[in-house]
C-alpha cells in the first residue's frame, strides 16, 4: 500500500466518523465540533487530489469562518440538548428504508462507472492557484460578495430571533 492510499483511507474514515458523530450528537455544540472534523478531513482529501486552493478555502472559509458563525449562533440562541419527540421516531422508521435505497443507488452507480478517472489537470486548464484566484476576484467577484452578504443577513436574522426570545 502506498502512502497516499493510506492517508486517503485515514482521512476518509475520519470524515465518515465525524459525519456520523454529527448526526448522533445530542448537543448542538458537539455537532458543530464534529462538523469541523469533517471539514478538515475533506480539506486533507482535497490536498491529496492536488487542489491546494480548494483545501485552503475549505479550512479558512468553512472550517474557520462558517463554523465560528455556527457556534456563535448556537450560543446566541442558547440551544440546549436536543429533545426527542415522536416525530423523530417516525423519521427513524421512514429514514432507514430511504437510506438503504440511496445506498443501493449509489452502489449501482459506482459499479457502472468507469474504473479510471482521467486527470483533469492538462495544459491550458484552470489548475493553478494564481489563475483560479484571478478568475474568482475578477469574473466571479459579484457571486463571491453576494455570498458574504447572505452570511451577514443570516447573522442579523439570528440576532433578531435571539432578541425576540429574550423579551
Amino acid at each position: 500500500m502506498s502512502a497516499p492510499l493510506i492517508i486517503f483511507f485515514v482521512l476518509a474514515t475520519l470524515a465518515v466518523l465525524g459525519a456520523a458523530s454529527l448526526i448522533f450528537q445530542k448537543h448542538p455544540i458537539h455537532s458543530a465540533l464534529s462538523l469541523i472534523v469533517v471539514m478538515v478531513a475533506l480539506a486533507g482529501l482535497y490536498l491529496l487530489m492536488g487542489a491546494e486552493f480548494v483545501a485552503a478555502a475549505q479550512i479558512i472559509v468553512y472550517g474557520g469562518a462558517i463554523m465560528v458563525l455556527f457556534v456563535f449562533v448556537i450560543m446566541l440562541l442558547n440551544a440546549g440538548e436536543e429533545e426527542r419527540t415522536n416525530l423523530s421516531k417516525l423519521a427513524k422508521i421512514a429514514g432507514w428504508p430511504l437510506a438503504l435505497a440511496l445506498t443501493g443507488v449509489l452502489a449501482a452507480a459506482m459499479i457502472r462507472a468507469s474504473p479510471a478517472v482521467a486527470n483533469p489537470a492538462r495544459p491550458g486548464a484552470l489548475s493553478d492557484t494564481a489563475t483560479l484566484s484571478k478568475l474568482l476576484f475578477t469574473d466571479f467577484v459579484y457571486p463571491f460578495e453576494l455570498t458574504s452578504f447572505l452570511v451577514l443577513v443570516a447573522i442579523l436574522g439570528a440576532m433578531v430571533l435571539a432578541q425576540r426570545e429574550q423579551k
